[in-house]
């Protein structure tokens, strides 16, 4: 009998187990994406003022969309919120300077939920044709939200306020912050676009030309557009020119305290008036039309105090010019944070009080459960100031100057109702003593230079210490001053009266694109829930 062997399977080779590989590439495929999104989020705050590295702005965004294209919309909002603390925690430190880390970390936990939501809306709209159109208008539509709410807005870090040193200002005078900071995203995410797909070209051959074209276009329209917008911006007298003086007096010490130097901040700011009219007098400076003095400069109310009344007197009969002074006035009952309208033979004749006034500086919202959380907070704003109602358009020796107050600045409608009013030149007198030496002042100096190629007036910016300055309405400053040193600036500047596309569009660029994110959400949500319904089948 034969017997035939049945052959045994050999035992299977096992391979070294690869699970300490496997968890380290799952862990950087999270942590990547994370750590991209909040360096980009640094990066863009690199781009802001004081620095002129305005371009970061583009590579920000690039890498930006790249973490988001393709993610569910959970994803986006981690990512978005990321990118939103990594530009938003550098860009407003200033703001915990005098008060400690509390309010500065409450504020960016706050706006950076903003940016979330539109990491949640970039993703969703990231596999549309020509994605990058709608991510860039769902920016914007992220920025007009933060503008708005909460405690009527906080529009600081606008992407537009990062341009005032780029190629793309231009197109400020065009459609006014939206269009400005709409063209910087767009370009943003064009580029990033533009190189994922060469990125996959050299992978697999493929060229996609429709999204090529299209991503090329991203970053191509917002620059040709910006040449075209060249036209809009001029420095060239139309209702002939006046001689401005800007004081900035200086305050006795930085911080918080200085608020208990009051009289100390207007003998300041009068002694370097006098100064300027001793000057003038000697030949050495021309004679001024008018003078621009900062917010805060006469904390002490002339129309109360007969004391202060007489150095403000003294001051403007002494440079023969009408002098408008920053003043914190009580009527009624009610504190304004006003600016006087100051002859230098009648005294005061108008006033203007500031509208646009800030939250946890000049009130107090939530007034309560910010004294249960910290009751020196609640003691630093012991009386809530009152808003003003109507534009400020002072008449200075002919000349028709607007006035948007410090914080104004920041805000749309806050200086394109002054030139709206008539205003030929913009005054943004501004305190920034209680911020001490950070950024914030050469951020909002670079809001004023936007502001004046937007409106093409010149802008004057009084600050008590500094920095003042004089910004031409090509967004150039021809002068300013250092900080906390008592200085003033004189120079004939140019009055205009025309109008640019933006004064007269006024908030309609923010509303379309707003429209347009819209739009686009809609057919993202709309083309999910096709390709859910089509699964299911």
């Amino acid at each position: 009998m034969t017997v035939t062997a049945t052959p045994v399977d050999e035992p299977e080779q096992l391979e070294p187990p690869a699970a300490p590989v496997s968890r380290v590439s799952r862990w950087v495929a999270r942590l990547l994406p994370a750590a991209a999104a909040a360096l980009s989020g640094v990066l863009l705050y690199v781009s802001f003022p004081p620095r002129t590295l305005w371009w970061l702005a583009l590579p920000a965004f690039a890498v930006f969309g790249w973490v988001l294209r393709g993610r569910g919309w959970k994803a986006g909002l981690g990512l978005g919120y990321l990118f939103g603390l990594g530009f938003l925690l550098p860009l407003l430190v200033w703001t915990g300077v005098e008060v400690g880390p509390g309010p500065w970390l409450a504020l960016v936990v706050i706006e950076a939920v903003f940016v979330a939501l539109v990491g949640a809306g970039v993703a969703a709209v990231s596999k549309l044709p020509g994605w990058p159109v709608w991510a860039a208008a769902l920016w914007i539509a992220g920025e007009a939200a933060r503008a708005r709410a909460p405690f009527n807005g906080f529009p600081w870090g606008k992407i537009a306020f990062g341009q005032a040193d780029g190629v793309f200002l231009p197109l400020a005078a065009l459609g006014g912050t939206p269009v400005l900071g709409f063209a910087v995203v767009l370009g943003g995410f064009g580029l990033g676009e533009l190189i994922r797909l060469g990125v996959e070209r050299r992978r697999t051959g493929e060229v996609r030309w429709l999204a090529a074209n299209l991503a090329l276009l991203s970053l191509a329209v917002p620059f040709v557009a910006a040449l075209s917008a060249r036209t809009l911006v001029s420095d060239k007298a139309e209702d002939g020119t006046a001689t401005v003086a800007v004081i900035q007096g200086n305050v006795p010490r930085l911080g918080l305290d200085f608020n208990s130097q009051r009289r100390a901040v207007l003998d300041y700011h009068a002694r370097e008036t006098e100064r300027l009219a001793a000057e003038v007098e000697a030949g050495k400076a021309e004679q001024p039309d008018f003078v621009l003095w900062p917010e805060n400069s006469s904390d002490i109310d002339p129309f109360a105090n007969p004391d202060a009344r007489a150095v403000i007197d003294k001051a403007a009969t002494a440079i023969g010019a009408p002098i408008s002074v920053g003043g914190v006035v009580e009527r009624d009952g009610k504190l304004y944070n006003e600016q006087i309208l100051w002859d230098p033979e009648k005294g005061p004749i108008d006033t203007y009080d500031k509208r646009q006034i800030q939250p946890f500086g000049e009130y107090l919202p939530l007034r309560s459960l910010v004294g249960a959380i910290n009751s020196e907070w609640t003691s630093m704003v012991r009386q809530d100031f009152s808003r003003g109602t109507d534009p400020g358009v002072f008449t200075m020796d002919g000349a028709k100057i607007g006035l948007a107050t410090c914080y104004e600045a920041a805000f749309d409608w806050a200086v394109r109702s002054e030139v709206t009013d008539g205003a030929q030149l913009i005054s943004v007198p501004s305190n920034n003593a209680t911020f001490d030496r950070s950024e914030m002042t050469y951020q909002q100096l670079a809001m004023s230079r936007v502001r004046a190629v937007e409106h093409s007036r010149t802008v004057a910016v009084p600050v008590t210490s500094g920095v003042s300055a004089i910004i031409m309405p090509d967004g150039e400053i021809t002068q300013k001053t250092g900080m906390f040193v008592a200085d003033s600036l004189v120079q004939e500047v140019p009055l205009r009266s025309s109008r640019t596309p933006a004064t007269e569009l006024g908030i309609l660029p923010e509303m379309l694109l707003v429209l347009v994110a819209a739009g686009g959400l809609g057919w993202a949500i709309g083309a999910g829930v096709r390709g859910r319904r089509a699964g299911g089948v």
